[in-house]
């Protein structure tokens, strides 16, 4: 299992750079749902009903995993390791994702490469 990282899932959706090491994963990931909500967002902002994109991520083999006060606490507990590189809640509810399950974290964001926070980060470019 691998937790997915809103930027690695937009780089799939919208087939840029790196988005064929997710198609590799795609089937042994999972998401935040806060991480789901930034993704539909992107659409919204730019204009698209976000209801088509949705229907295809519940209907893959794609985990949605739901935002609860265990996952807020573990998201919370990172803001001291995770603010010099500017991370936002969206980086570090998938960081808390990927550490309760003891998964790695899949994402575009080369600022995660800097942390030490003892889960594994595979970038996707």
């Amino acid at each position: 299992m691998i937790a997915l990282d809103s930027s690695a899932l937009l780089a799939f959706l919208y087939r840029e750079k790196g988005a064929e090491q997710v198609a590799e994963v795609a089937a042994e990931c999972c998401i935040s749902a806060v991480n789901l909500a930034e993704v539909l967002g992107r659409f919204a902002r730019e204009g698209h009903d976000p209801t088509p994109i949705l229907a295809g991520i519940e209907s893959s083999a794609l985990e949605i995993v739901p935002f609860g006060t265990q996952q807020a606490a573990l998201t919370a507990a990172l803001v001291p390791a995770t603010a010099a590189q500017g991370l936002s809640l969206g980086d570090r509810a998938c960081l808390a994702l990927a550490a309760s399950r003891g998964i790695p974290a899949l994402t575009a964001d080369r600022a995660w490469a800097k942390l030490d926070l003892g889960i594994s980060v595979r970038l996707i470019r």
